[in-house]
């Protein structure tokens, strides 16, 4: 590869395949740097999506098989669809962690392919968690909204939360926090989820109140997601590399 600077004689200038600007090489240094950032809020995003959709295709699977009505509507699960993507707007100006970019990556599809596959059941395995709290717990095999309503707001919360642990192969807001517009969609996209069933937008789109028990065990649900998903999380990692 020809590298040239802008004040170099016509001849080199059209020859080179790059032109520095700056009399430094470390500017090419700076380009790679940011070359692999970019790469890796690519990789996080695609395993981001594929994971959680994964997860979600088994939850309304199994929910569908046994259950007398839809686990979600249509409308609902584009509304939960499109805030999600909002809450992943802000990856391309997340921070990477530094012992990522030191080395070069490479694009990796098996890997892609194994990380949904891992990850993917976690989600599932608290989705049944939530029906179960639905069904049992506030008798929700004879109303829909209710059920629906509390799937809806747990998935929104904990693929929001996923987002931060699968940015960083760390600990998560301890060893490694994500950047302040990531964490700003991030929250205000949680708050719209919370808050959306006691609006009439909620109620156009056939949510319901929540019974005030449900908020306590919701949180216990996130907790444990966390901490499953960050182990497994780990062992990927050390099983086959960030």
């Amino acid at each position: 590869m020809g590298v040239s600077v802008d004040s170099a004689v016509d001849i080199a200038r059209e020859s080179a395949d790059i032109i520095l600007l700056e009399k430094s090489l470390l500017v090419l240094r700076d380009g790679v740097l940011e070359g692999r950032r970019v790469f890796s809020n690519i990789t996080k995003y695609i395993r981001m999506s594929a994971s959680s959709n994964f997860g979600n295709m088994f939850s309304v699977l199994g929910a569908s098989i046994f259950l007398p009505f839809m686990p979600l509507t249509a409308i609902q699960v584009l509304t939960n669809n499109l805030l999600y993507d909002i809450s992943q707007t802000a990856i391309p100006t997340d921070r990477v962690d530094e012992d990522y970019v030191s080395l070069p990556r490479r694009w990796d599809i098996t890997g892609v392919f194994r990380f949904m596959i891992l990850l993917g059941p976690v989600s599932s395995i608290f989705d049944y968690l939530t029906f179960a709290v639905m069904l049992i717990s506030f008798g929700a095999w004879t109303n829909p909204a209710l059920f629906q309503t509390g799937w809806f707001v747990e998935s929104l919360l904990t693929q929001t939360l996923i987002i931060h642990i699968i940015r960083t192969a760390r600990i998560p807001f301890l060893e490694s926090v994500a950047s302040p517009a990531l964490i700003v969609t991030s929250l205000l996209i949680a708050v719209v989820g919370i808050a959306l069933p006691f609006t009439g937008l909620g109620a156009a789109l056939g949510f319901v109140y929540l019974p005030l028990l449900y908020w306590p065990l919701l949180a216990v649900i996130l907790l444990l997601y966390a901490l499953l998903a960050q182990l497994v999380k780990v062992y990927f990692v050390r099983r086959w590399g960030p």
